[in-house]
């Protein structure tokens, strides 16, 4: 207990010193607050970047593996070889239903295409600039597909191929206004009636600008291949795309990615030398690159902070060399009443952390400040894990800064410090 009230008087008498010298305060934590607002802004920044890019990448689901032709990145060499990629074959709806059979470790799994710019009608409305989608069963799994109104589509209507369809937010309020229900009405693709069975619920415009459902239509992926080609024989055909679902047991989709590469090999035929005709892509490699870019940033942010931190710290060192000065004789007075070194240690060490820590409570309030600015879609926060190392940079400086003050003051003779005028 007397540890505990000597700690509390230690704080007490380093608040009272601080509240003493208002105007030496401010100017000794600029230092502090223009440090830690540059650092923690560009982290925030950056932060929130990555997320709103990565939000943006949620259409390619996760805990997925994509089996196509065209890889999503380059290779280690920032190399894209595209001439050896596009004379690669399509994903085929057979290697699609021998892979259902076949894996073990998938946790759904769907083969789909896609056509852009494509115009959907209902009697006089109509709206263009729409992607229509071929999805078989095992897509509202790796996609997650959230139904608003009506249902999915059942097996018997996916593997027959059935003129039905989902239609995404943006879709349903062009094509039936007024609040009109959908569900149970026809609409028209390519001149060919589709039944409506379900809205799709609205997500929204992504950061950057990435497919959204909202403006999306789906339909069974034999459907979508009566009304276009997704053979393999051709390069410039509408690519098909296989996705595999992961367990969330199977960490990282190791088991998965090396179950589908033995299987896909075996069934194309390739001997052990050939190198795989297909590219196992994954989502995170995207993510990956993002977040590599954005490392860069957050180091720029780091240099350019500490600079400042650097002579926030300077300053603040300044101040308590003279602060130790000023009281020097009440240390004596103290250390004479029986005060011990750590008391006196303490006193002066917390005033600098204090110190430090209202600098930086500073330049987070000016960061928090930055997360109301309207940016359109970029939604800009300031998360617990910035704000925690805001506080830890800032009392790292402030014992940095004030442990040899304190530690010159704690080592004081009380009898010459008396002295002292």
């Amino acid at each position: 207990m007397k540890t505990l009230s000597q700690i509390y008087e230690s704080f007490r008498f380093a608040w009272k010193a601080l509240k003493s010298n208002v105007l030496r305060t401010i100017l000794s934590l600029l230092g502090v607050t223009v440090g830690i607002f540059a650092i923690i802004s560009v982290l925030t920044m950056v932060d929130s970047l990555e997320k709103n890019i990565k939000d943006s990448l949620d259409f390619l689901g996760t805990g997925v593996i994509y089996i196509e032709k065209w890889p999503f990145t380059a290779d280690n060499n920032g190399e894209y070889r595209w001439w050896d990629f596009w004379q690669r074959p399509n994903a085929s709806y057979n290697e699609y239903k021998f892979l259902q059979a076949t894996l073990n470790n998938q946790n759904g799994i769907a083969i789909f295409a896609g056509k852009g710019n494509s115009t959907i009608k209902r009697d006089n409305n109509s709206i263009g600039q729409i992607r229509l989608t071929g999805g078989s069963q095992g897509y509202d799994v790796v996609f997650e597909v959230n139904i608003e109104k009506g249902r999915y589509f059942t097996s018997e209507e996916i593997e027959s191929g059935r003129n039905v369809a989902l239609i995404g937010y943006e879709v349903a309020q062009a094509l039936f206004p007024n609040d009109e229900d959908p569900v149970g009405k026809t609409i028209k693709i390519k001149d060919l009636k589709y039944v409506v069975i379900g809205v799709i619920k609205k997500e929204g415009q992504s950061f950057m600008g990435t497919p959204s459902n909202d403006y999306n239509t789906v339909i069974p992926y034999q459907s979508f291949r009566r009304l276009y080609q997704t053979g393999t024989g051709q390069p410039f055909e509408i690519t098909s795309r296989i996705g595999v679902k992961g367990h969330e047991a199977d960490v990282g989709l190791v088991e998965l990615e090396n179950e589908v590469r033995g299987i896909l090999r075996a069934r194309r035929g390739l001997r052990p030398t050939e190198k795989d005709n297909f590219v196992l892509n994954r989502p995170e490699a995207i993510a990956n690159v993002i977040s590599g870019a954005f490392d860069v940033v957050g180091l720029a942010g780091w240099i350019i902070g500490g600079f400042s931190i650097l002579v926030g710290g300077f300053g603040i060192a300044n101040i308590m060399f003279v602060s130790v000065k000023e009281r020097t004789a009440i240390i004596g007075l103290q250390k004479s009443l029986g005060a011990k070194n750590y008391f006196i240690l303490f006193q002066f060490l917390f005033e600098a952390i204090f110190l430090s820590l209202i600098g930086g409570l500073a330049g987070l309030f000016l960061v928090y400040l930055i997360t109301f600015i309207p940016m359109g879609s970029l939604v800009v926060t300031l998360t617990i894990k910035n704000i925690v190392l805001g506080l830890g940079v800032s009392s790292v400086i402030g014992l940095v800064s004030g442990i040899v003050p304190a530690a010159l003051a704690a080592r004081l003779d009380p009898v010459i410090a008396i002295r002292a005028t």
